[in-house]
């Protein structure tokens, strides 16, 4: 489910976004892209990112208030780890690797508004213009058990001995029992959503030859809070904070 709603988000914005860039009565305008001192007022962009507990992708919305700032909306999606999380190769028939002690996969999904504004303008169209930014709004986490593959005193017609798939027990499993994760739609039923709270700043360094274009590489810090502790890994304490620092590539477009 969440593969999916992933993979059906990432190509819509990703169609969306160089639909605009495509277009000529948006993207390229009259300029062509190639005139400093024109002012787009509208922009969308797409990001991929990595953070330091997972990775995502965004969508970004903005509208320019003055030469030098802007406001914008963006919602994105992404997956969160744990740091003491470990990938151990199963001896399943499927040779799926599993982490030991993780209760549930993590997958959030972030609404927020924000504003940008130019620390250094560009002077030509191959120099670097440097943006800060900041955002805040809600977020949901999305907690789905996490199951494994256990082995059990039970023999099949066969004579084999075949693997159960259950929610992972730190009180009930050994690392030696276990043998496997189970698949993505096991537990999926079981989700569980946490609401919260985000915060984000923003470095940017926008590279693009053309101005109607965006390319640029992003980094900064996100702040997530819940009010209701989240948990991820067994024997480790449930988390109401969570700070993380990113990188990604960010593209789209500027129309009049």
């Amino acid at each position: 489910m969440f593969k999916t709603v992933f993979i059906l988000i990432f190509c819509i914005i990703s169609f969306d976004v160089l639909k605009a860039q495509d277009n000529p009565a948006n993207a390229l305008n009259m300029d062509g892209g190639t005139t400093l001192n024109v002012l787009y007022r509208n922009d969308q962009s797409g990001k991929i990112y990595a953070n330091t507990r997972g990775f995502g992708f965004l969508y970004r919305r903005g509208k320019h208030i003055t030469a030098k700032t802007r406001s914008y909306y963006e919602i994105d999606f992404q997956s969160l780890k744990h740091p003491k999380e470990v990938k151990i190769s199963g001896s399943a028939v499927d040779k799926k690797r599993f982490i030991y002690g993780k209760i549930n996969q993590v997958f959030l999904i972030r609404g927020a508004v924000g504003m940008q504004n130019v620390l250094y303008a560009k002077a030509d169209n191959k120099a670097v213009e440097v943006r800060y930014s900041y955002s805040i709004g809600p977020t949901l986490a999305f907690a789905k058990p996490y199951y494994v593959q256990v082995y059990r005193a039970q023999n099949n017609t066969g004579g084999q001995i075949s693997p159960d798939v259950v929610k992972f027990d730190s009180e009930s499993f050994t690392q030696d029992s276990v043998v496997g994760r189970g698949s993505f739609s096991d537990g999926l039923a079981e989700t569980k959503i946490y609401p919260g709270a985000s915060a984000k700043f923003n470095l940017s360094f926008e590279y693009a030859p053309y101005t109607n274009l965006i390319r640029a590489i992003e980094t900064g810090i996100s702040l997530d809070y819940f009010p209701k502790a989240l948990p991820i890994m067994a024997r480790n304490p449930k988390e109401n904070l969570i700070v993380t620092f990113h990188v990604g590539f960010v593209f789209g477009s500027k129309w009049y």
